[in-house]
């Protein structure tokens, strides 16, 4: 099992920054890929940007330039560094590990908002 804890998310003026946080923790040694999905109202949730345990990384066309993600192993947490944020980026933002044995989690979400 894993648990997946998010924070940093808030209210921030178009343009602006916000940097989100997943902490793992539980069978974390399982984990090969950590991810960051949102999911605005009426949409389907989409990927945002992943990172692997080897470090390699991959971005939504949306976010590219403006996203960027990164871990640290030694605290057991990943992060997405958000700049030049725009209103559509608007969504609940949440974290998922996938683990070698197919297992997939999810935390509880944290809400960006994007607005003037």
């Amino acid at each position: 099992q894993v648990q997946l804890v998010e924070s940093g998310g808030g209210l921030v003026q178009p343009g602006g920054s916000l940097r989100l946080s997943c902490t793992a923790s539980g069978s974390i040694f399982s984990i090969i890929r950590t991810g960051w999905y949102r999911q605005a109202p009426g949409k389907q949730r989409e990927l945002v940007a992943d990172i692997t345990s080897g470090g390699n990384t991959n971005y939504a066309d949306s976010v590219k330039g403006r996203f960027t993600i990164s871990r640290d192993n030694a605290k057991n947490a990943v992060y997405v560094q958000m700049n030049s944020l725009k209103p559509e980026d608007t969504a609940v933002y949440y974290c998922n590990a996938r683990t070698r044995l197919f297992e997939a989690y999810w935390g509880q979400g944290t809400q960006v908002t994007v607005s003037s």
